[in-house]
C-alpha cells in the first residue's frame, strides 16, 4: 500500500464517521421533540384530572370553607 492509499482510506474513514454521527444526531433530535410531546400530554391529562377533583362537591365545599375562614381571620 502506498502512502496515498493510506491517507485516502483514513480520510474516507473519517468522513464516514462524521456522516454516521450526523445521522445519529438527527435521529436523536426528533426523540427530544417526541419526549416533550409526551410530557406535555401527561401534564394536560394530570391537569384535567385535578380540575375534575377540585370541581367535585366535597372538595369544592372544603376549599370554600378554608378560603372563608382565612378571609375572616384576616379581617
Amino acid at each position: 500500500m502506498s502512502r496515498r492509499t493510506v491517507r485516502l482510506g483514513a480520510r474516507l474513514h473519517s468522513r464516514w464517521l462524521q456522516l454516521a454521527t450526523t445521522r445519529a444526531e438527527r435521529r436523536e433530535a426528533g426523540m427530544t421533540t417526541a419526549e416533550y410531546a409526551v410530557g406535555t400530554l401527561a401534564a394536560v391529562a394530570f391537569a384535567v384530572v385535578l380540575m375534575a377533583v377540585v370541581k367535585s362537591g366535597a372538595v369544592k365545599t372544603a376549599l370554600t370553607g378554608i378560603i372563608q375562614s382565612a378571609l375572616s381571620v384576616a379581617s
